[in-house]
């Protein structure tokens, strides 16, 4: 496994596991694929209350009593208000069985409204500094899915990370990600990889064979290989799989590689994207043509 520089004298794995793999799986089954990534090398995991209306939380909770200490564990709230925010840090500690986060973080800031809460008297910014005083967490950081909400959390707040998608699809045919990440380079962000794996939305009527995912995933090796090498590439210290434990020994496998990440053009890459639909895309197609 590859390892890369967080922050302080921390290293987390490029690729992190994240929580949205357990919903659906027996515990017994949980336990077994916990003990198999941890000890693949995988050290950081990435969870929410929201992955299976807490069930997600409860079963990785249970898996991870024994590795605590072995792992970086990164939570996040979908709440904006500051008692909502503390009250369901207080929840997330008490179901994942630890007394802190070594990373807490805003959960899909996706609107400008999102923002404007977070900072506003009351708002959720205002328990997160406090819970970081108070050591129930280590670092903070928020997830985006829309730039123009990602810049501006990067402007209002010295956060340690962002999780964002950074996608090569998205990245060529949706012009999303570029101006984003490097505001965040500038800056001294951490930058911690969203939908590396995600290829294009499903088609209607599509089987959908990886329920959890709602996005057609990548599951071919080597794009796989292509797609997150394209990400790590982009100074993102680690990229979270996606949530199907296929998908997730899928990355930790090519993650171990001894010549992974490969260098590959950009020519190649925008070729490949040209032949699918971002999911995330900043290109107004009512102007286009």
């Amino acid at each position: 496994m590859k390892y890369r520089r967080f922050r302080d004298d921390i290293d987390l794995s490029v690729v992190g596991f994240g929580g949205m793999v357990v919903v659906g799986m027996e515990q017994a089954d949980v336990n077994s694929l916990v003990d198999r990534v941890i000890d693949a090398g995988v050290n950081y995991f990435d969870i929410a209350p929201q992955y299976g209306d807490g069930e997600a939380e409860v079963k990785l909770g249970e898996a991870l009593k024994s590795h605590r200490e072995k792992i970086f564990l990164a939570c996040k709230t979908l709440r904006r208000d500051a008692t909502g925010a503390e009250q369901e840090l207080i929840r997330s500690l008490e179901r994942l069985h630890t007394d802190y986060f070594d990373l807490y973080q805003f959960h899909s800031v996706s609107t400008m409204e999102d923002v404007e809460e977070i900072f506003a008297p009351g708002g959720a910014i205002e328990s997160f500094v406090k819970a970081r005083d108070d050591g129930l967490v280590k670092y903070l950081g928020f997830s985006s899915h829309l730039e123009e909400a990602a810049l501006d959390m990067l402007n209002r707040f010295k956060f340690d990370s962002m999780l964002f998608p950074t996608n090569f699809v998205c990245w060529y045919e949706g012009k999303f990600g570029p101006a984003v990440l490097k505001k965040a380079r500038e800056l001294g962000v951490r930058l911690l990889g969203l939908k590396s794996l995600a290829l294009r939305p499903w088609e209607e009527e599509e089987d959908q064979v990886y329920p959890n995912c709602w996005y057609r995933p990548i599951d071919s090796e080597d794009l796989a290989r292509k797609a997150m090498s394209f990400t790590l590439l982009q100074h993102v210290t680690a990229l979270v799989a996606p949530g199907d434990a296929r998908l997730a020994d899928l990355a930790i496998s090519i993650a171990s590689e001894n010549n992974f990440p490969v260098v590959i053009s950009e020519e190649e890459l925008a070729g490949i994207a040209a032949d699918y639909p971002p999911i995330f895309s900043n290109i107004d197609e009512s102007k286009q043509g």
